[in-house]
């Protein structure tokens, strides 16, 4: 019967110990990583390999790799261990537990405006839950989550953005999007059109130009594009603040999101317009697939949407998001 076969070989543990052998590298890290005895991983392996009736793993030199049926388990981990926490999750409310963990990977701006509230928010709500986080631009948080090391990347994406950029890099996860966040140009104060909205990025085709992380001088040269020119880049830099005094400075321009610009108190000297709606960034939350049935992460997906509604926008909801439980 074809239901013994999983029932003798699989289990979850043998699972997260193939997956963190393929995160990791070896079966020392691995067993570092799991809080086990580097024997007691091996012997585990040894038990998988009789029941699966072929190699997990093989010797490289001093070291060892996953076969092709190691990567297999290894693929398909992430989802079960996912659906395991989900159930669990569950068993959990119906004991009347609020406890679980959740661990967010969020990019900078954000780790200073709606990170802080999403996390006061669900502390207030669920305290039993054990939050992380961790402040990483979009094509880090997302391979965080696929990779099983974070549970809900804030992702954004600029007009243009190519594939490997943001959440269209994200194939295989569920990619919601929860509101939108307005480009500014940041400009010297005392420029001829620092008032107007929406500012014409046109009327700084002859200026020097500072770019910021790679998705955000891809913007940079995207919207200078569809004004009609090439951004004379004389200076990068990602801090935000650095940025602004820069072009408080009279040395060049730049284009931030909102957000940035909100996260800390405006620099004298500057006047930050807002550009077209046309050139706003869409805020994205990135999970695996069913991750918001595991009860600790709806409620933080909840959380964020509820803080994210300052930012309004175009928005989209997950299969089955609206009936995760409170």
């Amino acid at each position: 019967m074809t239901h013994g076969l999983t029932d003798d070989i699989l289990d979850a543990h043998s699972l997260r110990v193939v997956k963190t052998i393929a995160d990791t590298g070896s079966i020392t890290a691995a067993a570092h990583a799991l809080g086990y005895s580097q024997p007691a991983v091996s012997q585990q392996l040894r038990r998988l390999e009789r029941r699966a009736g072929l190699p997990i793993v093989e010797r490289v030199g001093r070291g060892v790799r996953l076969t092709e049926a190691g990567w297999v388990l290894a693929r398909h981990a992430a989802a079960v261990t996912t659906a395991l926490d989900a159930a669990a999750g569950d068993l959990a409310e119906l004991r009347g537990m609020r406890a679980g963990r959740v661990r967010i990977a969020a990019f900078p701006s954000a780790s200073s405006t709606v990170v802080p509230k999403v996390i006061a928010s669900l502390t207030a709500r669920r305290p039993g839950i054990a939050l992380s986080f961790v402040e990483t631009e979009p094509p880090e948080a997302i391979a965080a989550v696929r990779e099983d090391r974070a549970d809900i990347a804030l992702v954004y994406s600029f007009p243009g953005d190519r594939s490997e950029r943001g959440a269209p890099a994200a194939p295989g996860l569920s990619v919601r999007t929860v509101g939108a966040d307005d480009t500014v140009v940041v400009v010297p104060s005392g420029h001829p059109a620092a008032g107007d909205e929406p500012f014409d990025l046109s009327l700084l085709a002859g200026e020097r130009w500072i770019a910021g992380c790679p998705q955000c001088r891809g913007h940079l040269l995207e919207a200078c594009g569809r004004a009609g020119f090439a951004p004379d880049i004389a200076f990068e830099t990602d801090n935000y603040v650095a940025v602004e005094n820069l072009v408080a400075q009279g040395v060049g321009v730049a284009i931030l999101p909102r957000m940035a610009v909100a996260s800390l108190p405006l620099v004298a000297g500057i006047a930050v317009p807002r550009l077209p709606a046309a050139e706003a960034r869409t805020l994205q939350v990135v999970t695996a697939r069913g991750a918001h049935r595991v009860p600790a992460v709806g409620a933080a997906l909840r959380a964020v949407d509820e803080v994210l509604a300052d930012y309004p926008g175009p928005r989209s909801t997950g299969p089955g998001f609206e009936g995760a439980p409170e």
